[in-house]
């Protein structure tokens, strides 16, 4: 379960929880496109690791609802996990790049020896 909260997942959770601290977890299950179940987990292990603070409100509906706020902490690893998440995208842009590179290559390669 560890390997749950991945840099992705952690930088998309913290971006939306920046966004809207009131977000409920299954709003952030939707965002994200993953289990309410797993929603909780990143959410628990971001509050032991002192990067997310949560705090109890009414919601309109008479309910209890959470506030997930961003301590100090988080502020600064959600910027730290910002530029891990930004390089690993760059990264896969460029090897991206060269792949098409290589397959427009190929294409005009096989157009050519077709057109002969």
């Amino acid at each position: 379960m560890v390997a749950m909260l991945t840099d992705e997942y952690r930088y998309k959770i913290l971006k939306l929880l920046s966004e809207n601290p009131h977000i409920s977890q299954r709003e952030l299950s939707r965002e994200l496109g993953i289990s309410l179940g797993k929603v909780n987990y990143c959410i628990h292990a971001l509050i032991e690791k002192g990067i997310v603070k949560a705090s109890n409100f009414k919601n309109s509906q008479n309910k209890q609802a959470y506030a997930y706020l961003l301590t100090p902490k988080g502020i600064e690893d959600k910027a730290k996990v910002t530029a891990r998440f930004l390089n690993r995208k760059l990264a896969e842009y460029e090897t991206l790049q060269t792949e098409i590179e290589v397959l427009r290559r190929e294409v005009l390669i096989v157009d050519a020896s077709n057109a002969g």
